[in-house]
């Protein structure tokens, strides 16, 4: 397996496991009374379209050739760390 190949697999379970924990945070968001779920909804809603760019990245970055990847690699890092940094802050405010 190559660099580029072994790199997707792992952005590609990063991706999966985001949307694991969206899957979580989504469970919380119904458990909680309605007062919460107004904020809880805000940061949800950021933590899914954090995820979206995320994708699109990883998209882009699958579909790249050789020269241009590892010019992409950076757009995807950026792009998780936004999205599991949204995720992070939902599960920090909400989960006490």
């Amino acid at each position: 397996m190559n660099k580029q190949e072994a790199y997707k697999q792992k952005a590609q379970a990063k991706l999966d496991e985001q949307e694991a924990k969206l899957s979580e945070a989504k469970a919380k968001l119904e458990e909680a009374t309605a007062d919460a779920r107004i904020e809880m909804q805000k940061q949800l809603d950021r933590g899914e379209t954090a995820l979206e760019s995320a994708k699109a990245k990883f998209s882009e970055l699958a579909d790249a050739g050789e020269d241009a990847w590892e010019d992409l690699v950076k757009g995807v890092e950026e792009a998780w760390d936004e999205a599991a940094g949204a995720t992070k802050a939902f599960f920090s405010r909400f989960s006490k």
